[in-house]
């Protein structure tokens, strides 16, 4: 059945897409190789993070999709949306006036900050270590349970109209000209007026189908769940030098503190980030280094059983900005992809933007820092 839209990728971006489209009662397919959430959203901690980005192009977009998820959690719900905020600590006095700077330049451009000095850290998080020199606090920070992020809204895209077939490999694309009509798949083609790259760390893959470069590549990333506790961990708290591992373009492993609390009861501990190709090689090592950070930061977790880990990939874009847009090389191709660690966080932002795009509409922010051809 022809779409006037067919999305490519039915992890959290392409759901968040599929529901706006629908919503602006478009006709939108969604297609993906494996079941919904089966790449990088299955494997991601749900995090909305406006505290790890400084001013610019993507904390725009973060701020932009943090307001829609607050909305979403109302208008869709059923994905355990939870407004806890994020404590970002130093555990040096360097650290921590960097934290106030970066803090003080994220307030002017809209982010509620809040710095609070080593005496105070512990009325926020009383299971904190001690000798951390200060942190900054942001109400503004939540999680998401992304796999029901993912499962809901497409649920929700489906009662409008909303068509999603998984087990479905897009093979190519359907042509007029220059102009991209449709996907081709092992199921049959399927006509389309508009066709959105969706696919994640894949993204790159689909679209060198249609011929043209996006260059994503894979970041793996490992997570630690914990046996479900009383909820000792109120935020999601991480260490300053979080913000600049995810800035970094450094291909060897590196490893910052990141805990936080979920609903479940479980804590979930990252961060790792490391360039390996598509290797799902199980790393002993980084397992443990992750859980000994985690010590250092609450020392309470040291004697707390881990129950699971689980890996994935993030889409690494070279410039750390994700690829949002109409592709003027493949028209009527738009792309959705390389939102690196953040997908989760951006996917209703850029589910915005993309159906107010494929709408002719003017888009909430300026797309220009996130064109598709900018790598050309």
């Amino acid at each position: 059945m022809p779409a006037d839209v067919v999305v490519i990728g039915a992890g959290v971006v392409g759901a968040a897409i599929a529901w706006h489209v629908a919503q602006a009662g478009l006709s939108v397919t969604v297609v993906d190789r494996g079941p919904v959430a089966g790449g990088t959203t299955g494997a991601g901690e749900g995090n909305i993070l406006v505290s790890d980005k400084p001013p610019g192009a993507e904390l725009d977009l973060a701020q932009l999709s943090a307001r829609r998820w607050h909305t979403l959690g109302h208008e869709v719900g059923g994905f355990e949306y939870d407004p806890k905020g994020g404590l970002v600590v130093a555990s040096s006095a360097a650290g921590f006036a960097a934290l106030a700077g970066l803090a003080a330049e994220q307030a002017a451009a809209g982010v509620e900050t809040v710095v609070v000095p080593a005496a105070d850290l512990a009325e926020h998080e009383p299971h904190l270590n001690p000798s951390m020199a200060g942190g900054v606090l942001y109400p503004q920070d939540a999680q998401v349970q992304p796999m029901l992020a993912a499962a809901r809204l497409l649920r929700s895209a489906c009662r409008s109209g909303a068509t999603v077939r998984t087990g479905v490999d897009v093979t190519g694309f359907l042509r007029s000209g220059d102009r991209v009509t449709g996907v081709r798949t092992s199921a049959g083609d399927i006509p389309a007026g508009a066709v959105v790259n969706a696919a994640g760390t894949w993204g790159g893959d689909i679209a060198s189908l249609a011929g043209v470069d996006v260059p994503v590549l894979p970041r793996r990333g490992f997570i630690l769940v914990t046996e479900p506790l009383p909820r000792l961990i109120r935020h999601k708290v991480y260490a300053a030098e979080y913000v600049s591992d995810v800035a970094s373009d450094d291909a060897a492993l590196q490893t910052s503190p990141v805990v936080e609390g979920t609903q479940a009861g479980t804590v979930l501990i990252g961060s790792s980030r490391e360039r390996v190709g598509y290797d799902r090689t199980l790393s002993v090592p980084v397992l443990r280094a992750l859980a000994a950070r985690a010590v250092e930061l609450f020392p309470v977790l040291a004697g707390v059983q881990v129950i699971r880990a689980y890996r994935g990939f993030r889409p690494y874009c070279p410039d750390h900005l994700p690829v949002i847009g109409a592709d003027p090389r493949a028209p009527g191709l738009f792309h959705a992809c390389g939102h690196e660690g953040a997908g989760i966080g951006l996917a209703a932002g850029t589910g915005v933007l993309i159906a107010e795009l494929i709408g002719g509409q003017q888009p909430s922010l300026d797309v220009t820092p996130f064109r598709p051809e900018r790598f050309s």
